[in-house]
């Protein structure tokens, strides 16, 4: 179908992607794919807005990357110099970071399909994680001067330090938790005084906020 068909066909329950005329549906994610998808969600989200940096948005919702390509990303950030590209419908074109969480039947799509789509539309940085069952593989690229991905390279105690996100740091460990601690890790990356301090912060102006 053409990409007005498409979202004439889908609606907001409707998790699928367009890429050249063919409809690609998802099955529901499984718990494991669940858990890691929330927990680097809620990280990502309390620290850009914790720094001011931009958004975080989780899928689904769309991404716009080309006249050829509507991708539904587990997860993505948006800086603040590219949120005029931000609409209530869609992304219209590349945000600054995708995350995509591996699950079975999404193999070749995230590390083949995804890969070349999102390098060649200059989506700056590429998170693939795959969390399941006797795999347990997370790689990370950016975008070199030439416009290709290169691997960043994780500590030899598995710690990767994004490039888009300064400051931000993320132990692999904690993506093969069952339930990973969002509130520990984030008081790790950032340090926990100022976790406390942006506590105080969001409290003092929801007291201003009824007081008016």
């Amino acid at each position: 179908m053409t990409y007005e068909q498409f979202l004439a066909w889908s609606d907001e329950d409707t998790h699928a992607e367009w890429v050249d005329g063919e409809v690609i549906q998802f099955m529901p994610p499984k718990l494991l794919h669940q858990a890691v998808a929330n927990f680097l969600a809620n990280l990502l989200s309390l620290f850009v807005e914790m720094l001011g940096l931009g958004r975080i948005i989780s899928a689904p919702f769309e991404v716009r990357l080309s006249d050829h390509s509507s991708r539904e990303p587990d997860i993505f950030f948006v800086s603040n110099d590219r949120l005029d590209r931000l609409t209530d419908e869609r992304m219209d074109g590349a945000p600054d970071l995708i995350v995509e969480i591996v699950s079975k039947e999404s193999v070749q799509r995230d590390t083949e399909d995804k890969f070349r789509e999102y390098e060649a539309a200059g989506v700056r940085e590429y998170w693939i994680i795959d969390n399941r069952p006797r795999r347990r593989r997370a790689e990370f690229y950016a975008l070199d001067s030439n416009g290709k991905y290169q691997l960043i390279p994780v500590t030899k105690d598995g710690v990767f330090r994004s490039i888009v996100l300064p400051g931000f740091w993320l132990r692999t460990s904690w993506l093969w938790q069952e339930r990973p601690d969002v509130l520990r890790a984030l008081a790790e990356v950032i340090g926990p005084d100022q976790v406390a301090e942006a506590l105080r912060r969001s409290l003092g102006q929801r007291r201003l906020s009824r007081q008016s």
